[in-house]
């Protein structure tokens, strides 16, 4: 793979001065057109020890509107990041539309390094490929731009480079104990990263092989393809059809949905609710501060039909856990700062620290729910979020997360009832506004809905739970007690 990039190839000086002017004023007006077009743009940096990755971090920085950059090196691994799933530390940085993210390393640079030390068998190296190309197959579906370097030299040129670093005092501080030991280890790390570059070179993100033997040939390559590679993606997006947010049409219900399962005349007395309701949230309180002491995070996800009772139910396990230990997160629509990412960065930003228990009043299902039902993403945007939300959520397992999603199902009639008693209350009114009768009258559309993501994101991992919330005391206890055996289980 890397013979066409040892070729010793160079540019002289005169060569590169007279070609420059022209490349920096393109990049320029690339990169303005791609402000205008809200096309988000990641450069992954990677390579060989000595390659210049660093420089080539300072030309794009230099040749570039600095202002329209985000430039990211990922070394040490904080307590913060640490304490939340591995890709946390990526979402959280991704480029806004228009705005271009520059990764030092990004998500590439423990995947080759664990193959190089041996710390990850074939197994481990396939999972994680298989995850970073998930990551970059969504990011390309919601319209990013990926260019993905690699700054390649042979183990000659990389002895020289460092032979010439050692006898600079300037420079003689850039080299790091660990770059002696990989200097070592040049075949390995071509085997790895041929392994890598192989397996992840997709046409939406695609890997470009740079010889780094000399600075001016490596850094008007670089420039080079990343021009061409913004004036490709402007282009493209400007000839792509807009995709439809027509509502969809009407499709068949099912004889039997997953909803039509669950016994809606499921209730308790006043008396066994409230003898259980304490005992349950003693238990709780007892569970999550050990949870806190051994750092395991919880996330809880509550969706169900306006006003089956989501809130109450919050309220009943918040008050049983320390005010320290949980959040709520509401949803409600996005605000233009999130409109500006993936749908699923919200979420990512507020996954907690460990020992933490964060509550989503709805979540990241709206997606496949409301934005699906009122024609608010694409059928191809909503009908991919199956696979991603799914993606997301074993992230969110493997790392050793509580994960419980419910959905409180409550029949037609009860609904409309609610409805008609928060009209009459005057402290209930603020819960009652014209969108949840229009919702109302999309009910079958929303049940079919319910039924295609449970169906499809009810993992082993990940499993939904349809609480019977016609009787809310006893769709309260049945979610605290849920809760309560899932922390006994991880604990």
């Amino acid at each position: 793979m890397f013979e066409a990039v040892e070729l010793g190839r160079k540019l002289s000086k005169p060569e590169y001065g007279a070609e420059l002017p022209d490349l920096r004023t393109g990049l320029l007006e690339a990169q303005q057109s791609i402000r205008k077009a809200g096309l988000p743009v990641v450069i992954l940096i990677a390579g060989m020890d000595g390659a210049g990755k660093g420089t080539v971090v300072h030309r794009l920085n230099e040749w570039l509107d600095p202002r329209g950059i985000d430039t990211h090196t990922f070394w040490k691994v904080s307590g913060e990041e640490q304490e939340r799933p591995y890709y946390w530390r990526f979402w959280r940085t991704l480029p806004a539309r228009g705005r271009i993210g520059i990764y030092y390393g990004g998500w590439y640079a423990d995947v080759l390094l664990g193959r190089v030390e041996r710390r990850y068998d074939t197994g481990r190296l396939e999972h994680e490929l298989a995850r970073i190309a998930a990551l970059e197959r969504m990011l390309a579906e919601d319209g990013a731009l990926i260019l993905k370097f690699w700054f390649h030299l042979s183990r000659r040129d990389q002895q020289r480079r460092f032979k010439g670093l050692m006898r600079d005092p300037d420079k003689h501080q850039v080299l790091l104990p660990y770059n002696r030991k990989h200097l070592r280890w040049h075949g390995r790390f071509v085997a790895a990263a041929e392994e890598v570059i192989r397996r992840t070179d997709t046409g939406t993100a695609r890997w470009h092989l740079v010889e780094a033997t000399q600075s001016r040939y490596r850094d008007l390559t670089t420039g080079r393809l990343v021009l061409e590679a913004l004036r490709a993606g402007v282009d493209r997006q400007a000839k792509a059809p807009p995709p439809s947010r027509r509502k969809p049409a009407p499709e068949r219900r099912p004889s039997v949905t997953v909803l039509d399962r669950v016994d809606l005349d499921q209730q308790l007395t006043s008396e066994v609710y409230g003898a259980e309701l304490k005992k349950l949230q003693v238990k709780l309180n007892r569970l999550a501060w050990k949870a806190h002491r051994r750092r395991i995070s919880s996330i809880l996800v509550f969706e169900g039909w306006d006003a089956a009772g989501k809130g109450s139910a919050i309220r009943r396990v918040t008050e049983a856990v320390d005010a320290r230990l949980f959040r709520v997160v509401p949803v409600a629509a996005p605000t233009q700062e999130e409109l500006a990412q993936h749908y699923l960065w919200r979420f990512w930003r507020h996954l907690p620290r460990a020992g933490l228990v964060t509550v989503f009043d709805r979540s990241w299902y709206g997606r496949v729910l409301v934005e699906r039902v009122e024609g608010l993403a694409s059928r191809e945007a909503w009908s991919r979020a199956y696979h991603e939300i799914n993606e997301f959520e074993s992230q969110l397992t493997d790392h050793g997360t509580v994960l419980l999603k419910f959905w409180i199902h409550i029949s037609a009639e009860e609904q409309l009832q609610r409805f008609k008693k928060r009209e009459q209350v005057a402290h209930k009114q603020y819960k009652i506004i014209p969108e949840d009768w229009r919702n109302r009258r999309q009910w079958g559309a929303y049940e079919l809905a319910v039924h295609d993501l449970v169906t499809r994101t009810s993992t082993s991992t990940a499993p939904w739970m349809l609480v019977a919330g016609n009787d809310k005391r006893f769709a309260r206890i049945e979610i605290l007690r849920t809760f309560c055996r899932a922390l006994d289980r991880a604990l």
